[in-house]
């Protein structure tokens, strides 16, 4: 079953059907409000408003550990994640679709960014950190967009809620970064830690401010152009979640990731690793 993940501007959907309100409690505390089951098109699938169902929490409040094992609790397997970002490249315009394949982590080491800890070791591979399955199939779908896409950027993710200095945007240009954001990191490593294939969904609102020959990035541009995002982000939900789920990281994270030998897991773990190994 395919999760869909809703950022700034994505909090929900008119053409989402809610099936049934789900239980957000875990271990890690509650995840987001708004966890539920719905039905997109003719298919069902999890959604979760990642600021929470009124964007209520800033996006270092985000309880990423919560959201993503809630969603591998429900049934998941493999997470379309919506977000609003701002482009550092000239050719990446407003109201574009990027997905980025490749993340520079620019946060500040306080946000909860691994189940492992206390007791548990575990080590997972994010050289390639988006599903490939999920870019295919994504890429056999875009030429019936009215909207520009583009593939292979990466993506700097940078603490927040504050956007970034013309200084620091100059920086991540030449560092090679082409997007801005504030929520993809930690997501998609705890996705890949609970064996989730992850597609991040990226749409571009402005241009950050790099460039003094174009308006810096306001709150109220941004929510113009979020506006006009929510319904292609829809378009995208129901093509993606009509196909199956990917299962590509399944392998890839902490079922086969734990170095620490399995007697030696502290007991008050086992039972949430176990949702995760599944």
């Amino acid at each position: 079953m395919w999760a869909v993940i809703g950022g700034s501007g994505f909090e929900k959907f008119d053409g989402f059907e809610t099936i049934e309100e789900l239980d957000a409690a875990t271990p890690f505390g509650e995840a987001s409000s708004g966890l539920r089951r719905v039905k997109i098109g003719e298919n069902e699938a999890l959604f979760l408003s990642r600021h929470g169902a009124h964007h209520e929490m800033l996006p270092t409040e985000v309880n990423y550990r919560a959201n993503i094992w809630a969603l591998k609790k429900h049934g998941a397997k493999a997470i379309l994640s919506f977000s609003a970002i701002g482009s550092l490249q000239k050719e990446l315009k407003p109201g574009d679709l990027v997905v980025p394949d490749q993340y520079i982590d620019r946060t500040k080491g306080i946000r909860n960014h691994t189940f492992c800890g206390d007791g548990l070791v575990g080590h997972m591979s994010l050289a390639k950190p988006i599903c490939p399955s999920f870019k295919e199939t994504l890429q056999s779908k875009v030429n019936g967009y009215d909207f520009d896409t583009h593939f292979d950027k990466t993506y700097v993710c940078i603490e927040g809620p504050n956007f970034s200095t013309a200084a620091e945007s100059k920086m991540y240009r030449q560092w090679g970064a082409d997007i801005i954001g504030m929520t993809n990191y930690p997501e998609f490593a705890l996705a890949r830690e609970a064996g989730l294939s992850y597609g991040p969904c990226c749409f571009v609102t402005d241009y950050d401010c790099w460039d003094d020959s174009i308006p810096h990035v306001t709150l109220e541009a941004v929510l113009e152009v979020m506006r006009n995002n929510n319904a292609k982000a829809f378009q995208i939900a129901k093509d993606m979640v009509a196909t199956p789920a990917p299962t590509t990281a399944a392998d890839q994270g902490l079922k086969f990731g734990v170095m620490t030998p399995k007697d030696a897991i502290p007991a008050d773990k086992r039972q949430w690793l176990s949702v995760l190994q599944n």
